[in-house]
């Protein structure tokens, strides 16, 4: 297989002690991990078979197409957006359907049922049956391993977090559940009254840090980019569409096999940073589809095929970029390389 000119270097070591930092901040309740959109981006079969192999025992994907791409895998898999008519079809039975209807639980019985999972609407109003069906009855009978709900605003300080945690405690023991699960990689942070049995991180273990209890949380994923090419622009000219970057004097610029198509997306024209060693490399006018242009006066030795990092620490290029953080893993595209180190 020909190498990208584009990886995504993945910190092994980084991605298991984040596990391990909130599995510690999780308490008595045990930790799983939130790895669809194939892990974060990160690629869904590593980051399973490395936190199963640190102790993880509970994974969430959000599709069965997800689920089904890793349950040879062997391990707990829960599908957060419970199941189709479509869905029947091919159902390994390691899988459990995150039920949030009352259209899937009569779903759910008529195929036979089996142990499921159940998001209950706390407040999110997205996914999720209502206390009040359950009230009614609606989950009686359901083989329940977890029950679920989403808090909404959990990387704030805001009464509806209380609310939520409210709510859902008051549903301890009115179904068969077995467990309940509360807390996302924000929700982890807020304290044990939040933590229940079971939490489920996402965006924490790749990296994202939203509260103070996420201050040990390590950076996992760095972009890398092949230089195309190097070029000397002398002072006057421009650089890129619709020439928003004036040379201000002779400069040194590499031009990256990167852009928007990757995930590297417009709002960085002006604004990211690559890095060779300790030097800062500025990007330098609008990035395109697939290049990107830098400023390598501070890196004389670089020239065409060598490789350039990309800052990508989470919270501080959101800051810079405007996205989340999330966005800013999701999206990086099919064309990276994912390399394990």
């Amino acid at each position: 297989m020909i190498p990208s000119p584009l990886r995504l270097r993945l910190d092994a070591a980084a991605l298991v002690a984040n596990w391990r930092l909130l599995d510690g901040l999780s308490g008595r309740a045990a930790c799983g991990a939130a790895v669809k959109a194939n892990g974060y981006g990160l690629g869904a079969r590593g980051v399973v078979e490395r936190l199963a192999a640190a102790g993880c025992r509970d994974f969430f994907v959000a599709t069965w197409s997800e689920a089904r791409a890793l349950a040879d895998l062997g391990v707990g898999l829960s599908v957060l957006h419970g199941i189709r008519a479509e869905d029947l079809a091919d159902r390994p039975p390691q899988l459990r359907p995150v039920l949030a209807s009352a259209e899937q639980v009569r779903r759910w019985r008529e195929a036979g049922g089996g142990n499921c999972d159940v998001m209950v609407d706390t407040g999110m109003n997205r996914l999720g049956v209502s206390p009040e069906q359950v009230a009614q009855g609606l989950l009686d009978g359901l083989a329940i391993d977890t029950l679920l709900s989403h808090l909404v605003s959990a990387e704030e300080d805001v009464p509806l977090n209380g609310r939520q945690r409210d709510r859902f405690a008051a549903l301890a023991g009115r179904t068969s559940a077995r467990r309940m699960s509360l807390a996302n990689s924000a929700g982890i942070a807020l304290g044990p009254d939040y933590h229940f049995d079971l939490t489920r991180p996402g965006i924490a273990l790749y990296g994202g840090r939203y509260r103070d209890g996420h201050a040990g949380i390590r950076q996992v994923a760095t972009p890398e980019a092949q230089i195309l090419q190097r070029r000397r622009v002398a002072a006057g000219e421009t650089i890129g569409y619709n020439a928003t970057f004036t040379a201000p004097r002779d400069m040194e610029v590499a031009i990256l096999n990167l852009g928007y198509a990757d995930g590297y997306l417009r709002c960085f024209s002006d604004r990211g940073r690559g890095r060779a060693g300790d030097a800062v490399l500025p990007v330098l006018g609008r990035i395109s589809m697939d290049l990107t242009a830098l400023s390598v006066d501070a890196a004389p030795h670089l020239s065409e095929g060598d490789w350039v990092a990309i800052d990508y620490d989470l919270p501080e290029t959101a800051a810079v970029s405007g996205l989340s953080q999330y966005e800013l893993l999701t999206g990086l595209g099919a064309r990276f390389d994912r390399i394990w180190e």
